[in-house]
């Protein structure tokens, strides 16, 4: 296990149990987003409800961030270690491949500003784009 896990997790307020540690350390080796599912598989055999309230818990803490890519499913992936609840600011492009079915998070292509009209508030903002992923466009 990567020792700067339960660090991680003290930093952001969260007191580490052995799921949290788990969770974290097989999130911090994925290299695309990832649903409960897929959590839950890994890490087999685990309760499902106790995986779920960890990834919200880190949802809060903004330890990972939700991605709606479009499969019914959300898939979850690591915030940047400086982001924190004042607003959530993983403001970067998703995107999802429609061959591989996985969704990767493009933290150097940043959401454009968007200025709505007058009376309209924005809570939260997400872009996703779909296509075919380098690994499948070859």
């Amino acid at each position: 296990m990567n020792p700067g896990i339960e660090q991680r997790l003290e930093t952001k307020g969260i007191k580490p149990t052995a799921m949290r540690n788990l969770v974290l350390d097989y999130l911090s080796k994925q290299l695309s987003a990832v649903s409960l599912t897929e959590v839950e598989r890994a890490l087999a055999p685990v309760d499902r409800i106790t995986v779920y309230r960890t990834l919200k818990t880190f949802e809060e803490r903004c330890l990972v961030h939700s991605i709606d890519d479009g499969t019914g499913s959300p898939r979850y992936a690591l915030c940047k270690e400086d982001c924190d609840e004042s607003p959530h600011h993983d403001l970067h492009t998703h995107f999802h491949c429609n061959q591989c079915n996985e969704t990767y998070c493009l933290p150097k292509t940043l959401i454009p500003s968007i200025t709505l009209p007058d009376g309209f508030k924005q809570d939260e903002m997400s872009l996703l784009v779909k296509g075919l992923c380098q690994k499948c466009s070859m």
